[in-house]
């Protein structure tokens, strides 16, 4: 049940876009560098830092964090000193000072473990938490090694050992009415609220990729690889789109009584059409997960040409799908074999899916349209 509800927990993606025609537009007191989907986060330009505003993605017109990146040296000793004092006063109510690049860290999420170590940062990694879920063979050699601190459970951390690694900041998600964070709070080290899973579109949560980057002072890198991404993404778009067939799909299957799906709003539901599908809840106007009956998916969904669903070891095969609840074998797509699944285990989704939504589009066309011959599914398999 614990794996269950980290894999609900790191699905909750509801993401909607919003373009940026310029680099940089003039804001009062700096330059907002303009993002082409992100809705959540802005970055402006100071002389002499970097001033990020996190909104409160559940607080409509809240600010959940400020950020003033100050790059270490001596001529940002006293910029960090003047903007601590000032957020501490009369800035914002959260307002942390953060010098960059971060050298030492410890990271909650492998999902962000898995950016910094392909933006070539890893080694600025010195602590983890959740190891367990962290499915990222370097990390655990490296703290086998002793170089990464093993600091326990994400929900409740180690403090010694955090303290031991003696990072520069803690790389953490956010999530609705959590409480705080509790003792992290008061060992003075900057909590970054890592938000990207809120966002409304695909591209926009990829897209926090250069806020990361800036934190570890490769921003470039970081720029460069979500413009890769941007670029695939749409390529790949274009070609599902112009497709001469558009097959229904259901994706998931029922925990318990239960059938969870994504919302005609979601990040998934988004990605079925930009990858020309026709998703069976699209008219829903729900962001986060619908919990159905099975009858009623059955309903809904029982004709559905496609069925997609992740699991953990099982099940792995369609007789273990019956076995597992004789109702699934109503469903067209297990009488046609039409079943694809993902183990979230073996297949490295959760550490890439989120800032690189190309790949699993790419993964959904192939499954929607054999017809394009687009390659091989890289997270997704057909079920025998």
């Amino acid at each position: 049940m614990k794996h269950i509800t980290y894999i609900l927990i790191l699905l909750v993606g509801i993401l909607t876009s919003c373009n940026g025609s310029s680099s940089k537009s003039h804001a009062e007191g700096g330059d907002t560098l303009a993002l082409k989907y992100a809705k959540h986060i802005s970055i402006i330009e100071h002389d002499g830092y970097t001033q990020v505003n996190l909104t409160d993605p559940w607080k409509e017109g809240r600010i959940l964090h400020t950020y003033y990146l100050v790059p270490k040296g001596e001529k940002g000793d006293g910029v960090a000193e003047e903007l601590s004092q000032k957020g501490e006063s009369k800035l914002v109510e959260a307002a942390s000072v953060v010098r960059t690049p971060v050298e030492r860290s410890v990271v909650f999420t492998t999902v962000h473990a898995s950016l910094i170590i392909e933006l070539g940062a890893g080694k600025q990694i010195t602590g983890v938490c959740d190891l367990n879920y962290m499915n990222i063979p370097w990390i655990h050699q490296q703290v086998q090694a002793g170089k990464i601190v093993d600091c326990g459970s994400g929900l409740d951390a180690d403090v010694e050992k955090i303290i031991d690694s003696k990072p520069e900041m803690l790389l953490v998600s956010p999530f609705e009415n959590s409480g705080g964070y509790g003792k992290l709070e008061e060992i003075g080290i900057p909590i970054i609220e890592a938000a990207d899973y809120m966002e409304t579109s695909a591209l926009g949560r990829a897209e926090w990729m250069k806020f990361y980057g800036m934190l570890y002072g490769v921003g470039k890198h970081a720029k460069t690889l979500f413009d890769k991404v941007d670029n695939n993404y749409q390529t790949l778009k274009q070609k599902a789109i112009n497709a001469s067939i558009h097959r229904s799909i259901i994706t998931e299957m029922k925990t318990g009584g239960v059938w969870y799906v994504p919302g005609g709003k979601s990040v998934i539901s988004e990605m079925i059409k930009d990858a020309g599908g026709r998703y069976v809840y699209a008219a829903n106007k729900d962001a986060g997960s619908l919990s159905y009956p099975f009858e009623k998916v059955l309903d809904d969904a029982g004709n559905a040409d496609v069925w997609i669903y992740k699991y953990a070891e099982h099940p792995a095969t369609l007789q273990e799908i019956y076995a597992d609840y004789h109702g699934y074998g109503e469903m067209k797509a297990w009488k046609t074999a039409q079943v694809y699944g993902c183990d979230t285990e073996k297949s490295g989704y959760f550490e890439e899916a989120s800032f690189h939504p190309e790949r699993v589009l790419l993964d959904f066309i192939i499954m929607l349209h054999p017809e394009l011959r687009l390659g091989y599914l890289r997270y997704y398999h057909k079920i025998k």
